[in-house]
């Protein structure tokens, strides 16, 4: 029910940088994050933010990256500075929903990718 589209993706040149947003069709009222899936490769952690504002971050991206949300336009984001040839991939973005019910359930939503390309 809740859809997710990432936008931003595009091809920079090494040392440079992107902005990727994703936004939600519904309440993401839990995590959001950022996953990426290089050819060949499996789908790896990028980040991720809780809905109270704590991140965790890959180590290969760990003080190049930041993710942010807005939770008011169920929007994630992800500033990807100083980029490098090893981080082009499809970007996924995915959206975790607690519905608290009887029993409390949760669901993860995911977008269609976009792609980040960083030439050499």
């Amino acid at each position: 029910q809740v859809h997710l589209v990432e936008s931003g993706g595009g091809l920079v040149q090494a040392g440079g940088s992107l902005r990727l947003s994703c936004a939600a069709s519904g309440s993401i009222n839990d995590m959001m994050g950022w996953y990426r899936q290089a050819p060949g490769k499996q789908r790896e952690l990028v980040a991720t933010i809780t809905s109270g504002g704590s991140t965790n971050y890959a180590d290969s991206v760990k003080g190049r990256f930041t993710i942010s949300r807005d939770n008011a336009k169920n929007t994630v984001y992800l500033q990807m500075n100083n980029l490098k040839p090893e981080d082009t991939a499809v970007y996924y973005c995915n959206g975790r929903v607690l519905v608290r019910s009887a029993p409390i359930r949760v669901f993860d939503y995911w977008g269609q990718g976009t792609q980040v390309t960083v030439s050499s």
